[in-house]
């Protein structure tokens, strides 16, 4: 029989390939240079492609089919790269997936979020972060993971497009906060996602956001996941979302029609128990194709 199951099913890999038609495109952004936590980020698209083929097509909760192609546009070019270096290459490829309904950047560090929110273009866009972190640090030391929010600041992005969600305590400096207060960032910690539920605090953002720009980039630092299900970043603590919470946001972020681009960053392979980060990482991408579906 030609379409027995007995063997496989058809995954999520059997919907990423070359297809230049494609509505999404997935880029690999493995920059790794300049973590201020020594790791291995740049493992992270390789270790993300390579679960994929472990997800069906079927939400059976839903009862629906995924359907949606990828084009996959394979790596940036990063090996040994800065974030000084690697902006105009990730930037680049972002934008040469530009008239396709989404772009998916898999990381890689944090660094990637500034060339992909210029990529959309720096005047019309907005920014959500999902970040145990503010990523305010200083730049008079260079680029890092750690700055890439303050960096677009001092590019010009406006703070009130710049919404900022799952911020946790004693992981952050007052300074920081008191950056995000004076920027007019919209804050919103960890504890107003366990109270509020964290789909309705994204929901409340991109409503928030849509009214001040035309497009939304939505950076996933997946540290902000509670570190009991998500050890695969330094700087994921206790504390921290659900996975399920971070499931049911990313569903709801990939409906909205003026989401144009997204990164998933701070996936660190080396650090995995088990292969728990590939498979959160795998379905993170699920939900956001099913959501993406649901536009």
């Amino acid at each position: 029989m030609t379409d027995s199951e007995a063997l496989r099913w058809t995954s999520i890999a059997d919907l990423v390939g070359n297809h230049p038609d494609a509505p999404v495109a997935l880029i690999g952004a493995g920059l790794n240079e300049r973590s201020l936590t020594p790791g291995r980020c740049d493992l992270g698209p390789k270790a993300f492609r390579a679960v994929l083929p472990r997800f069906s097509t079927y939400d059976v909760e839903t009862g629906t089919e995924l359907t949606t192609r990828v084009h996959d546009a394979g790596d940036v070019a990063l090996k040994g790269v800065s974030p000084a270096d690697g902006f105009a290459p990730v930037r680049d490829a972002a934008a040469a997936q530009g008239a396709r309904g989404l772009t998916v950047l898999v990381g890689g560090n944090n660094a990637i979020t500034r060339p992909g929110v210029h990529a959309l273009g720096l005047q019309r866009v907005g920014l959500l972060t999902l970040d145990a972190h503010f990523d305010l640090r200083d730049t008079d030391q260079g680029l890092t993971n750690g700055n890439p929010v303050q960096a677009l600041l001092e590019d010009g992005l406006a703070g009130e497009r710049i919404s900022q969600v799952g911020l946790a305590p004693f992981a952050n400096t007052k300074r920081a906060h008191d950056k995000a207060k004076a920027a007019g960032i919209s804050v919103r910690t960890a504890r107003d996602c366990r109270d509020q539920g964290l789909a309705t605090v994204v929901g409340q953002e991109l409503w928030r956001l849509s009214a001040l720009c035309e497009a939304i980039y939505v950076d996933f630092d997946i540290d902000v996941i509670d570190r009991s299900q998500w050890p695969a970043s330094p700087g994921a603590r206790p504390g921290g979302v659900s996975a399920q919470a971070f499931f049911d946001a990313t569903r709801v972020i990939g409906a909205h029609a003026k989401v144009k681009a997204v990164d998933l960053t701070e996936y660190d392979p080396s650090l995995e128990i088990g292969d728990l980060g590939s498979l959160t990482a795998g379905r993170w991408f699920c939900e956001l194709l099913a959501g993406f579906e649901g536009r």
